[in-house]
């Protein structure tokens, strides 16, 4: 089993569990102001979603953008890349976030994988729902990452502080494939 359907089916399992138990959403969930006595929630905030429609978004990106980047660079430096990308996004929310919000879900990990795609294959063509165009991955991902963060409760620093590791290291992984060439 490939770390992408280990890491969508966490959270599948855990949307589940908080459906039925809701109230461990903020148990999970980053808040700014609580960090220090639950400093566990700067990983499991990854695994926590508020809705189907914000699960069935991040699971499907992470499939189609895992999926490929696993057969470019690997399952490993894949799950390094969702992990760190996660984590740094979250620390970006801790310093910019408001200290009393939560931040919830694997988008900033998830625009991490994104940014690695986009600087390595920044010429591949997607089809963005409801653009009837094929466009090039870095302008859906750029454009995406900006798009969201117009939304009302949207943890935009988490997102940007994925983005800008993905697109690091992916600029970083770039390099070493043309040495490598």
């Amino acid at each position: 089993m490939t770390p992408i359907w280990v890491l969508i089916g966490i959270n599948l399992l855990l949307f589940v569990i908080t459906l039925v138990v809701p109230t461990l959403i903020p148990f999970f969930g980053l808040i700014p102001a609580s960090i220090v006595g639950r400093p566990w929630t700067i990983i499991t905030s990854l695994f926590i979603h508020g809705s189907m429609w914000h699960l069935l978004t991040n699971m499907i990106a992470l499939y189609f953008f895992g999926r490929y980047l696993c057969a470019l660079l690997g399952e490993k430096k894949v799950f390094t890349v969702f992990f760190i990308g996660g984590i740094l996004g979250n620390i970006l929310y801790l310093l910019l976030g408001p200290p009393f919000s939560i931040a919830i879900g694997a988008s900033g990990a998830v625009f991490a994988l994104g940014g690695v795609l986009a600087l390595m294959r920044p010429r591949l063509r997607v089809l963005v729902f409801p653009i009837p165009v094929p466009l090039p991955l870095w302008a859906a991902v750029i454009g995406g990452f900006l798009i969201i963060s117009f939304f009302p409760n949207v943890a935009w620093p988490a997102h940007l502080g994925g983005l800008a590791f993905g697109l690091t290291i992916g600029y970083l992984f770039r390099k070493r494939e043309r040495i490598l060439r």
